[in-house]
């Protein structure tokens, strides 16, 4: 499974001249830094943006999903059931087929090459696996405790009662809902590729792509360039493991 991660870094480093030397070098002998040189003269400006639409991804679904997955846990709407199997499913749907029909609403409101349209696009892909996290989580916390600290002088309303206790008790889930919302935002070709090529902003996955051409594949830039871009998501995901390790598994068990 690392093998792929570890060839990423070797061709990074390889001259182009030793790209398809047979049998490959498993170490860059003659390395050269000429790829992330690139990197640092023509791809920081994807890089900023993908972080812009990454966090603002995260933003929109954890302002999205975490109220509704409160009211499912603990105000349980009529139709609850039906509306979490809607979310189930929604996760089942190819994503060029959810780009084609972005892509086709967009066209009508002028977003298409638009960093917010992006955005909310790829937020659907968050929203309902977020939703059903929020949920499982919530449905843990007890109602005794809300009842309490209602008691106590929290305020009486629900959506007071989730803002000063709900939400601060779920930060496990808030941080895993976080974490995919963003990595699948910051890798996402799909929908960047159909909603904003072209366009005045785009992620660092087009950047990449940039350097692939019909005749010729840089792939010493193409490497050097996933490397970066794989830096910022490592280090979110080994400093939020523990949380997501407690987010992914609630509502697993009951006391």
């Amino acid at each position: 499974m690392l093998f792929p991660v570890y060839w990423m870094l070797n061709v990074s480093f390889t001259r182009d001249g030793a790209m398809r030397k047979s049998p490959p070098d498993l170490f860059p002998t003659d390395g050269t830094l000429d790829g992330y040189r690139r990197v640092l003269d023509e791809q920081l400006p994807y890089l900023a943006t993908s972080l812009v639409i990454g966090l603002a991804t995260v933003a929109l679904t954890v302002a999205v999903a975490a109220p509704a997955g409160y009211a499912l846990a603990k105000l349980r709407p009529r139709g609850g059931g039906v509306l979490s199997f809607v979310l189930l499913a929604a996760q089942m749907i190819p994503g060029i087929i959810m780009a084609m029909g972005f892509y086709a609403i967009y066209l009508n409101l002028g977003m298409l090459q638009s960093v917010p349209g992006l955005i909310i696009a790829d937020s659907t892909l968050a929203v309902p696996f977020a939703v059903l996290i929020f949920t499982a989580f919530m449905s843990g916390i007890p109602r005794e405790l809300i009842q309490a600290a209602t008691m106590d002088g929290a305020g009486a309303g629900a959506l007071r009662a989730f803002w000063s206790i709900i939400l601060p008790m779920s930060r496990n889930a808030v941080v895993t809902v976080s974490l995919f919302a963003f990595l699948w935002s910051w890798s996402d070709f799909v929908f960047a590729s159909t909603l904003v090529n072209g366009g005045a902003h785009e992620p660092i996955t087009l950047g990449i792509y940039h350097y692939i051409g019909n005749n010729n594949q840089e792939w010493n830039a193409i490497m050097a360039t996933a490397v970066i871009a794989s830096v910022p998501a490592g280090l979110i995901l080994v400093l939020a493991q523990r949380y997501v390790a407690a987010g992914v598994t609630a509502g697993a068990t009951k006391d």
